[in-house]
């Protein structure tokens, strides 16, 4: 493969960059640290047909969207989160979709000294197969240990590091020696542009049930402020006209006034057993099927139980 000069390799670069742009509509901004080349050519193949990665230098990048903006001007907002170890994951298939691929290529790597942990790490009570030798290295990190059958055991779950630490040498040291990698690399979602929106990927996590209930919530909020304030509303109204029939009840049943939803209520406050029966009657209507398959439940056990005695009624020598 012949090699261009640096100022063809540009041109290609800024030629390549705004074409995916203008054939994709939506493109991932994604974190590369500590993903190496080989890891790289394994994302690209499990993305390839449906996503289309690119890296390069940030000075770079934010020139070719420069030069770009007089065709989308929207690209713009891209240009503040052009920062740090990122590159773009260009797609036009279900965000989700492409989301998942890519956070399920990651693998583990050990803790090197002066790493920042992505995550916490703990080290369980176990016996480590170590020596004596090496117990200097858990007094130095404070790790409570004992000598079982001559080698080292964590009496104790110790959380080495939180999540942000940094990782120092004698804790990577002592990691290595146990063969533990806590780490998993690969690409992270750090922000999504859709068709001139950029927003958070935590976005998309976002179901139609979170929604829905989000939604419920804020017409609960909206009622009760138009209901308290007297101010109605499409939502507050319902509620408004059920608490006025409430009060229009209230005074019917200490007043000599009437109509006819109030008739019922005087009616069961004159004879409360007239209540009481209409509160059973629903009951006993539901208890009825119950009580009604009971007798034909316990005739199927008696003839099942006649059955068997048939079954078992021959004698040892019959």
């Amino acid at each position: 493969m012949v090699r261009v000069d640096k100022t063809t390799w540009k041109a290609n670069y800024f030629t390549k960059i705004t074409k995916l742009f203008d054939d994709y509509s939506r493109c991932f901004i994604v974190g590369a640290d500590n993903v190496g080349s080989k890891q790289m050519q394994e994302i690209r193949m499990a993305l390839r047909g449906c996503a289309v990665v690119l890296m390069g230098k940030n000075t770079m990048m934010r020139k070719a969207i420069r030069g770009h903006l007089e065709n989308n001007p929207n690209l713009e907002r891209l240009l503040p989160h052009i920062v740090n170890n990122v590159g773009f994951v260009f797609t036009n298939f279900d965000l989700v979709e492409v989301r998942d691929k890519l956070l399920a290529n990651k693998k583990k790597a050990p803790a090197r000294p002066g790493a920042i942990a992505p995550c916490a790490v703990t080290l369980p009570a176990q016996n480590t197969g170590l020596g004596p030798e090496k117990t200097s290295f858990f007094q130095a990190l404070q790790i409570p240990t004992k000598i079982s059958r001559g080698t080292i055991e964590i009496v104790n779950d110790v959380q080495l590091m939180k999540e942000g630490d940094k990782v120092g040498a004698s804790e990577a040291t002592l990691l290595n020696m146990l063969n533990v990698s806590p780490f998993t690399y690969g690409l992270i979602v750090e922000q999504v542009y859709d068709q001139g929106t950029v927003f958070s990927p935590k976005v998309l996590d976002i179901t139609d049930e979170d929604l829905n209930k989000t939604f419920e919530e804020a017409l609960k909020r909206v009622a009760a402020l138009s209901l308290s304030i007297g101010y109605p509303t499409i939502v507050s109204v319902p509620h408004s006209i059920v608490n006025g029939m409430r009060r229009l009840l209230a005074l019917a049943a200490v007043t000599d006034i009437t109509f006819k939803e109030a008739e019922t209520v005087k009616e069961f406050l004159t004879d409360p057993s007239k209540f009481a029966a209409a509160v059973a009657a629903p009951a006993a209507a539901a208890a009825a099927p119950a009580a009604a398959a009971a007798p034909k439940e316990a005739a199927k056990v008696e003839e099942e139980e006649e059955e068997s005695d048939e079954d078992f009624g021959m004698g040892l020598f019959d």
